[in-house]
């Protein structure tokens, strides 16, 4: 039986409890009642600078690269496709500032994994925890090894070996040196990180770089047509035309019912979703911040419109060098586009450089799987060795709060070990058993359910706990319209997708009865001590 200031009781039970935190003003942490006396398993020593590039590393993936084509292909225009990307960036912001007012607000490890058990209860956290842990990071792993291997079959002109077995283990040997990588320390995680922000940031600039001179020959010499694609300076950018695609058919925008326009631009949305993914990881570490309540807004709030700029002028620049048939035609947009411009031994260089902003892409959200289980293990709702950090196996000795002798404080690692390991495994599962587009999917029911969750109880939060204090807080509409959007993404994920939500509801099921079977065991643990 839980009292009405049980710090222990969700906040949708019947009656409201109080909170009473200290003032957040002096950057400190604030600790909740139920987080007081539980320190973190990982030191506070990283800054704004390198959670900037961490969420740049992580969202910065392939999306700007792969998914350029299929949103062409389900809108009418250029602008269009444009306002697409604007939009999404607009959302993924509206996401990103929501999530962290909660994380200036309700310290703790995993992300919304405490927002959700201090919302809803320890049964909704936990399950944020599995569907993570089990379902979306180990997908979002997967998803980035196999477009790793992609990009250096595209570059030789191989575009149909992706359900072969020979390129689902490369994927595996690309995932585990990844992980490998991330298991030598924090700080050479970071350090690594921040060489793959600098990779990203001037392959960007370089197709953007291109367009810019594209558009200087050709506004030099008009009747220039041996550079570039011409369509940008003679069509509308605007105007309906047919899209073409990928497998030749057309769309004639001027005869689809208003329903059918609805699903093709929410189909474009999708993928323009699928490109900003990666917007909330900064909360996985806010526990590691020197002073969060500064840091984490600074972080997300300089990182997404960074992000939103470099999509859209890349976006721009594909379409002024390319004919606007072709863009839609290719899932490696920015390898054509090089390509077709400076010729093949330029493309592979594009090509090289995309790999390396895809390993980026893996390297951040590997760093971010691994402190997820440590988070869980932490609560009690996975087993304790998950949280063990620098050694491998359960033994005692790697609590994550033991000191190590002076002699190993230089060499030992501090980083996750046990729960690399399991996300490795997990996620070359995924690989093996599953396809690109599948795991797209399902990545997307995964998260976007918790995420509509989150940020609802976010919007409650703020008419139950008015008193509890929010160091950053976002004007209302914020997150009204990200709930809205989330929810329209969920429901029409597991419309169009119904064996994949199936296959999440099983996977909850059983997370479920993990649980309860801890919870139970635990119980009886204490009854017999």
């Amino acid at each position: 039986m839980t009292s009405d200031n049980d710090p222990s009781r969700p906040l949708l039970a019947d009656q409201e409890r109080e909170v009473n935190l200290p003032d957040a003003d002096d950057g400190e942490t604030t600790a909740l009642p139920e987080e007081q006396g539980r320190s973190g398993s990982f030191t506070r020593n990283l800054g704004a600078g390198e959670a900037f590039a961490i969420v740049i590393s992580i969202v910065i993936g392939s999306g700007i690269f792969t998914s350029p084509g299929s949103i062409d292909t389900n809108v009418p225009s250029p602008g269009i496709a444009l306002v697409v990307w604007l939009i999404g960036g607009m959302l993924a912001w509206t996401g990103a500032s929501t999530m962290t007012e909660l994380g200036v607000a309700i310290p703790g490890e995993g992300g919304v994994q405490p927002y959700l058990k201090y919302i809803y209860g320890d049964v909704f956290g936990f399950l944020a925890a599995w569907t993570w842990i089990v379902a979306v990071m180990p997908a979002t792993l997967a998803i980035l090894s196999i477009v790793f291997i992609e990009s250096i079959y595209s570059a030789a002109g191989v575009t149909d070996q992706s359900s072969r077995i020979e390129h689902k283990l490369l994927s595996v040997l690309v995932l585990v040196v990844v992980n490998v990588a991330n298991s030598i320390s924090t700080k050479a995680s970071t350090r690594l990180n921040s060489f793959f922000v600098v990779t990203k940031f001037v392959t960007i600039a370089a197709v953007v770089l291109a367009g810019i001179v594209v558009v200087g020959i050709q506004l030099a010499d008009p009747e220039r047509d041996d550079v570039g694609g011409r369509d940008w300076f003679t069509k509308p950018w605007f105007g309906n035309r047919p899209s073409v695609d990928i497998d030749g058919s057309k769309t004639d925008w001027d005869q689809l019912s208003d329903w059918e326009l609805l699903g093709h631009y929410s189909t474009a949305l999708y993928g323009a979703l699928w490109a900003y993914s990666g917007w909330d990881k900064a909360i996985y570490i806010t526990a590691e911040l020197s002073a969060p309540a500064h840091q984490l807004p600074l972080a997300l709030n300089t990182a997404i419109p960074t992000i939103v700029l470099c999509f859209i002028t890349a976006n721009a620049a594909y379409y002024i060098l390319l004919p606007w048939n072709v863009v839609s035609t290719t899932d490696s947009v920015a390898v054509t586009a090089i390509t077709r411009l400076l010729g093949r031994g330029f493309g592979i260089v594009a090509a090289v450089l995309i790999c390396l902003v895809v390993a980026g892409s893996l390297l951040g959200n590997s760093f971010v799987a691994g402190r997820m289980a440590v988070a869980a293990a932490n609560m009690g709702w996975m087993p304790r060795p998950f949280a063990f950090l620098g050694y491998v196996g359960t033994s005692a000795r790697a609590e994550p709060h033991d000191e190590p002798a002076p002699s190993q404080s230089a060499t030992k690692s501090d980083a996750p070990l046990n729960a690399i390991i399991l996300s490795t495994i997990l996620s070359a599962l995924y690989i093996l058993l599953g396809n690109f587009r599948a795991l797209l999917t399902f990545n997307g029911l995964g998260e976007y359910s918790f995420f509509f969750l989150t940020v609802v109880g976010a919007v409650v939060l703020r008419w139950r706990e008015p008193q509890l204090r929010r160091p950053y807080k976002p004007f209302i509409l914020v997150p009204l319209v990200f709930a809205l959007v989330s929810g329209f993404v969920v429901v029409r994920g597991a419309i169009f997708a119904p064996t994949l939500a199936v296959v999440l509801v099983v996977l909850w099921v059983l997370g479920l009865g993990f649980y309860w079977v801890r919870k139970r065991l635990a119980a009886m643990e204490g009854e017999t001590s």
